[in-house]
């Protein structure tokens, strides 16, 4: 992640009034940006899911080697109170707060990992064209901070491969830190938006005003 990983774990929300502060999900780097500046930096695109197979994105590897997959490597990131790791990094104990919809869980085994980006969202805006390495770095990203998301399952699966027009966190709280998330990772990765997706983000934009987003463009 371009943050550390103790860092990973948002220190506040990005808000809707009051004081500006950096959207935790934005990608660490370049010039803040407000959301509604970022939007308009989403090159413009056709959505097309012609051959899309989740198994185009392969998933969870452990690219360093040290034992934990990317699951598990961003459920260590984002717990509040750390899990014990045991042997082929078992985790144990822990506490994580899913932030689509502030409810405190504390078993791993309740969480999903969660693409902000959906896979078959970024399939659709620009990852047809990309080879299966590049997609397993998306699938896999730990160098952004809130690509990857730890969330309950009961909203991960709720929210499924819909892009903002079609769903949005239900606790209102973490909507504008979504929306940043979500523009981080198109940015990012350079993916398009469809004309729906992005009045979506507009709209949303309208009430996010002092949220701010940060980026680094993917090697």
């Amino acid at each position: 992640m371009t943050e550390t990983k103790a860092d990973s774990k948002p220190s506040s929300q990005a808000s809707q009034s009051g004081k500006a502060s950096a959207a935790p999900g934005a990608p660490a780097g370049g010039s803040d940006l407000s959301l509604a500046e970022a939007i308009a930096k989403i090159p413009a695109g056709t959505e097309d899911r012609t051959g899309y197979e989740r198994d185009s994105f392969r998933l969870w590897v452990d690219a360093d080697k040290d034992g934990c997959d990317t699951r598990k490597e961003v459920l260590i990131a984002e717990a509040v109170k750390a899990p014990e790791q045991g042997a082929r990094c078992a985790l144990t104990g822990g506490e994580w707060l899913s932030y689509y919809d502030e409810v405190t869980v504390n078993a791993a085994t309740k969480l999903d990992i969660d693409h902000v980006v959906p896979l078959a969202e970024a399939w659709d805006s620009g990852a047809s064209k990309w080879d299966a390495d590049r997609r397993e770095k998306y699938a896999n990203d730990l160098d952004a901070d809130r690509s990857l998301v730890a969330v309950t399952a009961k909203t991960n699966r709720s929210k499924a491969d819909r892009d903002p027009a079609e769903w949005l966190p239900p606790a209102a709280s973490a909507q504008c830190t979504y929306g940043a998330d979500w523009v981080g990772t198109k940015l990012r990765w350079k993916l398009t938006a469809d004309n729906k997706e992005r009045a979506a983000l507009e709209k949303l934009a309208k009430g996010c005003s002092n949220t701010v987003v940060k980026y680094e463009v993917a090697p």
